[in-house]
């Protein structure tokens, strides 16, 4: 019967059970405390709540159960006197607020090796993964092919708003281009704002602003719109009208990165795209 209720309650209390674990885990000697004379092992109580200023008593209610839901900063200051990954912050406020933590922006270091293999393996599917501020970091032979060779161009010249307000060939390639503009700018403001990183576009903005009128006009709209899916028509330089379907996908544990996939809308598209890619060999 003990046993049972021991089960009951820790199962009520997630968020202390779990806090309770990760500081059994840590080395007191390594963060400055002495490790003789400890009846278990990691950190005490006292000790955590040291290193996250807050009350001890707090702290202890928190683990039991007690006290009601903790705040958001009281959690940052435990996850970091646990010295918590982004995805254990994530769990802790899951657990304590039943909500994830405030995205914290972290500027992309690119790619990995895995996930670039992913966009080669799509031969006749357009594919790149741009950044939260829109920079494009990686892309597929049937991007650079069909689309842009970005590799073609300076670094700071591979994102999607200074191509759509300031490459001519961009432009001219989109099949209703206020309309794909405006529609790129609203969404581009959700996601800088969703990753956190709306002081990183600031600069960004400023600069199409000044260089671009119509930019301007579509930002001080104030409109958001999710990327999800649909269909983009192109004119093409060689293939003529083209028709791809995208779709966007979020990079698991990567929240500064999104990857954009296109597929040809028809069969034709599809003899189209594969025609000028074996053209291109």
């Amino acid at each position: 019967m003990t046993n049972r209720i021991g089960m009951e309650v820790e199962r009520d209390n997630r968020l202390g059970a779990y806090l309770k674990d990760r500081r059994t885990r840590l080395d007191p000697a390594a963060l400055g405390f002495p490790a003789a004379r400890r009846r278990t092992s990691g950190l005490r109580r006292e000790e955590v709540a040291q290193r996250a200023n807050i009350s001890p008593t707090w702290y202890t209610w928190l683990e039991q159960g007690r006290g009601g839901a903790p705040s958001a900063e009281v959690l940052n200051r435990i996850a970091g006197a646990l010295m918590l990954t982004d995805v254990e912050r994530e769990h802790v406020f899951l657990l304590g607020l039943g909500r994830p933590p405030e995205v914290r922006y972290k500027a992309s270091q690119g790619v990995s090796p895995r996930l670039q293999r992913v966009l080669d393996a799509m031969a006749f599917s357009p594919a790149m993964v741009r950044t939260a501020t829109w920079d494009i970091v990686a892309w597929n032979r049937a991007a650079a092919v069909v689309l842009t060779d970005y590799g073609a161009l300076p670094p700071d010249q591979r994102n999607v708003l200074r191509l759509m307000f300031g490459d001519a060939r961009v432009r001219a390639a989109q099949h209703d281009w206020e309309s794909v503009a405006r529609f790129v700018v609203s969404t581009f403001r959700a996601d800088a704002v969703r990753a956190g990183a709306v002081s990183e576009v600031s600069q960004l903005v400023d600069e199409l602003c000044l260089t671009s009128p119509e930019f301007k006009r579509f930002w001080l709209e104030n409109d958001v719109l999710a990327h999800g899916e649909g269909t983009k028509h192109l004119r093409h330089p060689v293939l003529g009208p083209l028709a791809m379907e995208y779709s966007a996908f979020a990079v698991d544990g990567r929240p500064d990165l999104s990857m954009v996939v296109y597929n040809p809308a028809t069969d034709a598209d599809a003899e189209l795209v594969r025609s000028l890619m074996e053209g291109a060999t």
